[in-house]
């Protein structure tokens, strides 16, 4: 007997196991959600946060093979809507919170500097990253600022499609293209490894939902996350890494 109230007490007295959400977020969060994920986790001990970064497209489609996720975050619109017609998310829990810029940005030692999507049309910028436009919304928006400029059909033909915002980064960093379409909030850490050259003008601008997927193990510890990254503390930690209110 006083083995088993011995046992009974050591149950009872360990600590419960941390529930884990896995939160898959756009490759632009990446830095921001490291940091809100860290913040998220003092403020609840009892929570642990699994990242999982790709494309908007990509992540959609992870969900949609049965990736256990609980909190999806998007870099576009369009693409949560998608998931949201196809039955991924939670419609209720969808949110909007945050917004970003996209910019062109050179090599450190470019020197020529258009100023307007029409300069660089004029420019000889032979080599020119963006964002695959079938599944990166940075691509997206970058493909609709130069339809709606009219220039789409005569730069395609220069463009270097990535994987995502963060590789048309890199690759405009190390050299390997001669100007790349980037998110702002990519900019805080590599902007002395590049020239920025001009803001893009977006057509309805840039925004970022996230909502809970549908078939999350822990529904309501994921409304928790979508309201941390929404409240002051959550709003502030995406400002520090260049992202704009939602």
């Amino acid at each position: 007997m006083a083995k088993f109230w011995a046992l009974a007490w050591l149950l009872l007295a360990a600590p419960a196991a941390a529930t884990e959400l896995t939160v898959s977020a756009a490759s632009s969060l990446s830095d921001s959600f490291r940091a809100i994920a860290r913040a998220y986790q003092q403020a609840h001990p009892d929570h642990r946060v699994a990242l999982n970064f790709a494309a908007s497209g990509v992540l959609l489609q992870q969900i949609a093979r049965g990736a256990p996720v609980d909190v999806v975050a998007m870099a576009d619109l369009e693409t949560m809507a998608l998931a949201q017609r196809v039955g991924l998310i939670d419609p209720a829990t969808r949110q909007t919170f945050a917004s970003n810029t996209l910019w062109l940005v050179l090599p450190a030692h470019a020197t020529q500097r258009p100023r307007s999507l029409a300069a660089l049309a004029a420019a000889p910028l032979q080599r020119v990253a963006i964002g695959n436009p079938d599944s990166v919304p940075a691509g997206r928006y970058a493909r609709r600022a130069l339809q709606h400029a009219g220039l789409w059909t005569a730069l395609e033909a220069r463009m270097i499609t990535t994987q995502n915002a963060r590789q048309s980064l890199n690759y405009v960093v190390r050299g390997e293209v001669d100007a790349g379409f980037v998110y702002a909030s990519d900019l805080h850490s590599s902007s002395p490894r590049l020239r920025q050259a001009f803001q893009v003008p977006v057509p309805g601008g840039i925004h970022y939902p996230l909502a809970v997927v549908k078939n999350s193990r822990n529904p309501e510890q994921a409304r928790h996350f979508i309201a941390f990254v929404r409240s002051e503390q959550g709003q502030a930690i995406l400002r520090a890494h260049g992202f704009g209110s939602p």
